[in-house]
């Protein structure tokens, strides 16, 4: 296609490095990218150290969160958390890896349940959900990791009062790596999550020793618990009810599931059967769940029992980071320093694995639909405006880890939710009417847990809902925008449609566009006499008719398979199946023209009605005005005017 355009800036030029190879291996950059050559990676015991960035990291403020919801009640409430973890997270990950194994997750699997625009509105809506927990991942443990270092006993003195200014410059720093260049650091994951999980290996010994040295502490927690609530079962009820605010918990699955092309596999695994990605993507799961619920439940236990309740409080030294608090109070500030460094790091990591995924969520959906700028294929234009949102939502919510816990919360479990349910329809479907049932009783319990959440916490739905809203809107000006796009990937011909090509390539090439209704010998003999009459044509003319048949409109991008027949002994007919009919036969002229080295004619009538809701059916169905739709496209895709196909319209 000959272009004439001016050399680009040089800022223009680095910031849009790359975007001519987004599209290759389905554009995806980063940690949760497709790896490049086939069925090779790293073992799965590795890759769960890259998704562990992300959920190990929430025990630098999850045990704080557990203790300010559920109070003494902490430990009990967190089994409930481990056991819905276990029982039920955790099996519909597994059944999510085996149903989508090339990263796509949930939301692929309930796009291929819809089709048309609802299904893309659904993909949209799921999209906001998933960019809150991902900028709320950034925005969280870069407010944790400030806390850290603002409470550290070294620098307390300095840093306090500035955790706001920290937690920015900690974002900034994170997107400033990103537009250098993010390069894939599974060794640098492998080496945090293994010191990270080793320190609290330490912490929990030794708060697990002082809790059994101190006969007490123990009596004293009983004693309290019995106060309180009475009898075990209302303890057990009064858990049950609080477990939602602890649902920060259950984070990494999705992030779990979109790192599978990393894993190994087997060397005999193909790209349509990866058996053994699939078997070791849930090992990989299972290891993460059972390392976590071990960790959470321990580290609930002895934070709630050895630190003050007053401490979790806003303003305590034991808020958003309960167990650095127990390393500096039992093992030293030396150690302590250790910790906190450790935390600050793997909670900075873990923001940086989810701007990966925001990265790789949008393209993976968006281009495809027509509903990104062209701008937004390029990482360093999406990072800057990531970053700009993760700045707002920081000074939203002051640098605070516990108000952006329900925010964090609401998009955790709106994508469990929404995986639970797809595989709830995946069993019903394949027959397995045990596994329907025992899934839609995990989907039932996320779905509770998900409302309880958002009447608890309206923030999440707030802020999931500005994320859906702008998505939405950016992407449909975006599709509009782009309707004139050629949105045609290939265009491959049956050899009977090759045969009419090449036999009129040596006199005129002349096309009609019909809209197809009874296929009679009627129809196509009427149309050839209105087209000759409308002009001026002589009867010898000989005509290609050129037929689209529109399959799901609200997809952009297309790849065109031209199939030719003869109806009625007489009519050369080349049938064409796509979403939208000018951009599908613009493509196919301009596809005939490369052929023959000749310049085809197309040839319309004009539709009746109002040309703006013309172009509205031509927006959401793929039809409308034909004649100066295909003429635009070919305008947009063939500047120069010598070359383009003629459009005709009588």
């Amino acid at each position: 296609m000959a272009t004439t355009e001016h050399p680009p800036s040089r800022l223009r030029g680095w910031m849009l490095q790359g975007l001519s190879d987004m599209g290759k291996r389905g554009g995806l950059t980063g940690p949760h990218a497709e790896p490049e050559p086939p069925h090779r990676g790293q073992r799965w015991w590795r890759v769960m150290c890259l998704t562990g960035v992300d959920y190990f990291s929430t025990l630098g403020y999850q045990p704080g969160i557990a203790a300010l919801a559920a109070g003494l009640l902490s430990p009990l409430a967190t089994i409930v958390l481990v056991v819905v973890t276990l029982a039920g997270a955790l099996p519909v990950y597994r059944r999510v890896a085996q149903e989508s194994p090339h990263g796509q997750g949930s939301i692929a699997m309930l796009e291929r349940l819809l089709s048309f625009w609802k299904g893309k509105l659904f993909v949209l809506t799921l999209l906001g959900f998933a960019a809150t927990d991902f900028l709320i991942t950034i925005t969280l443990s870069a407010a944790d990791a400030s806390t850290h270092l603002v409470e550290n006993p070294h620098l307390t003195g300095t840093l306090g009062g500035h955790q706001m200014l920290i937690t920015l410059i900690l974002v900034a720093l994170l997107g400033a790596v990103f537009l250098k260049g993010f390069l894939e650091a599974m060794g640098v994951a492998v080496a945090l999550v293994g010191i990270y999980l080793a320190l609290n290996l330490v912490v929990v010994i030794t708060g697990l020793w002082h809790v059994l040295t101190a006969e007490h502490v123990v009596t004293d927690w009983a004693n309290a618990l019995t106060v309180q609530h009475g009898s075990i079962f209302a303890m057990i009820g009064v858990a049950l009810i609080v477990f939602p605010k602890l649902a920060l918990g259950l984070s990494g699955f999705e992030t779990g599931v979109a790192v599978m092309p990393h894993v190994q596999g087997d060397a005999g695994d193909t790209e349509e059967h990866p058996a053994g990605r699939i078997r070791d993507t849930k090992k990989l799961l299972t290891t993460a769940a059972v390392i976590m619920s071990c960790f959470l439940i321990t580290t609930s236990f002895i934070t709630t029992l050895l630190i003050p309740a007053a401490e979790f409080k806003p303003g305590g030294q034991a808020n958003g980071r309960a167990l650095a608090f127990l390393a500096h109070e039992y093992l030293g500030n030396a150690f302590g320093t250790v910790y906190d460094v450790s935390t600050i790091a793997i909670l900075w990591f873990a923001g940086a694995s989810a701007m990966a995924g925001l990265l790789n969520l949008m393209p993976r959906y968006l281009p495809r639909y027509g509903m990104a700028p062209h701008w937004a294929r390029a990482v360093r234009p999406m990072v800057i405006v990531f970053i700009l949102i993760a700045f707002l939502v920081t000074w939203l919510f002051d640098a605070n880890v516990d108000k952006q816990g329900g925010a964090y919360a609401t998009g955790v479990l709106v994508l469990i939710s929404s995986a639970a349910i797809a595989v709830t329809i995946a069993a019903r479907k394949a027959g397995q009417r045990g596994w329907t049932i025992g899934f839609g009783v995990i989907s039932a319990v996320f779905l509770y847990t998900t409302v309880a959440n958002v009447i608890e916490r309206p923030d999440g739905v707030k802020i999931g809902a500005c994320f859906i809203a702008g998505i939405m809107l950016v992407s449909l000006l975006s599709r509009l925008a782009r309707s004139f796009e050629l949105r045609v990937t290939s265009v491959a011909m049956d050899p009977m449609a090759e045969r009419f090509v090449r036999d009129m390539a040596s006199r005129k090439i002349r096309f009609i566009a019909n809209e197809p209704d009874n296929r009679d010998r009627a129809e196509y003999r009427d149309k050839i006499e209105q087209i000759r009459t409308d002009n001026d044509m002589p009867e010898q003319e000989d005509f290609v008719f050129v037929e689209v048949t529109v399959a799901d409109p609200s997809e952009f991008e297309t790849c065109l398979t031209v199939r030719g027949e003869v109806l009625h002994n007489r009519y050369r007919v080349l049938t064409v199946e796509s979403s939208s009919i000018p951009n599908a036969l613009a493509a196919l002229l301009l596809h005939v023209r490369d052929l023959t080295g000749r310049t085809p004619h197309i040839f319309f009538e004009w539709t009746e009605g109002s040309p703006f809701a013309n172009f509205l059916r031509f927006f959401l169905f793929g039809q409308g005005e034909v004649a100066p739709v295909t003429r635009e496209v070919l305008r947009e895709a063939e500047p120069d005017r010598a070359r383009r196909p003629r459009v005709h319209t009588g």
